[in-house]
C-alpha cells in the first residue's frame, strides 16, 4: 500500500485500500452499459426511494463466471489478503467468501446514496456479512465516501478498492457530486458457512 492511502487509512480506522488494474474497471463499466437487466437501486430494506439511494444497479451472481468477474475477483482476493495481512486478527477467523450477490452501480450527477448506513442492519444472510468491498470503477473528484465516525473521506479514484467492516462503527455515505457520474463495484464477504450448518446452529433452536 502507497504511504498516501497509509496516511488516509491509518491502522485504527481498520479501513484499508488498494488499486486494482484500471482495465479491469473499465471491463465492469462496460458489462454495466451493456447489460439489460439493470434496475433501480434499492436501500437495505428494499424499498426504492431516490430520496435516499439513486442509482442504478447489476446485480452479479455470487459465483461470477467468466471474465471480467473473474478478473476481479482475482484482483479482490489480493486486497482480501492484504487486508487479513495488515489485522491479523481476521486471518484467525473462518475463511472468507461471498456469499450474497453483489452489484456494479451506476449513479447519475446529483445521484448517491445519500444517507448514513452501514451493511449489517438485519437478520438471515444480512447478519452474516463481515466486512465490505467497493472498489471506484471511475474517476470522480468530488463523490468519495465519508466515513462517519473515522471522520475520514476516501476519494473516488478508478481502481482504489476499500474494505472494512460492515458494522454500525463505520456508518458511511457516498459524497453526492452535482457534475459527475459514478460507477462502483461493491458487495460482501461472509464467512465460508455451509447452508446446512446454518440452519443447524441458527434455525434448529
Amino acid at each position: 500500500m502507497s504511504k498516501e492511502l497509509d496516511k488516509l487509512f491509518p491502522l485504527e480506522s481498520f479501513i484499508h485500500g488498494s488499486y486494482i488494474d484500471p482495465k479491469i474497471c473499465d471491463a465492469l463499466i462496460e458489462e454495466h452499459k451493456t447489460s439489460d437487466e439493470k434496475k433501480p437501486g434499492a436501500t437495505e430494506n428494499g424499498n426504492v426511494d431516490v430520496t435516499q439511494k439513486d442509482s442504478v444497479d447489476l446485480i452479479c451472481g455470487a459465483f461470477p463466471k467468466g471474465p471480467p468477474f473473474t478478473n476481479y475477483f482475482d484482483a479482490l482476493q489480493i486486497v482480501l489478503n492484504e487486508y487479513q495481512k495488515k489485522y491479523k486478527e481476521v486471518g484467525l477467523l473462518e475463511p472468507f467468501h461471498v456469499r450474497q450477490n453483489w452489484k456494479i452501480q451506476y449513479y447519475r450527477a446529483g445521484g448517491g446514496y445519500k444517507v448514513w448506513h452501514h451493511e449489517r442492519n438485519g437478520p438471515g444472510k444480512i447478519s452474516h456479512r463481515c466486512l465490505v468491498f467497493m472498489t471506484y470503477l471511475n474517476d470522480v473528484p468530488d463523490g468519495g465516501t465519508e466515513f462517519k465516525y473515522q471522520k475520514i473521506i476516501a476519494p473516488a479514484k478508478k481502481g482504489l478498492t476499500l474494505i472494512w467492516p460492515t458494522d454500525f462503527t463505520h456508518t458511511h455515505k457516498g459524497q453526492r457530486t452535482r457534475k459527475h457520474e459514478k460507477y462502483i463495484a461493491t458487495g460482501w464477504f461472509h464467512y465460508r458457512w455451509t447452508d446446512e450448518y446454518i440452519a443447524n446452529e441458527f434455525f434448529s433452536r
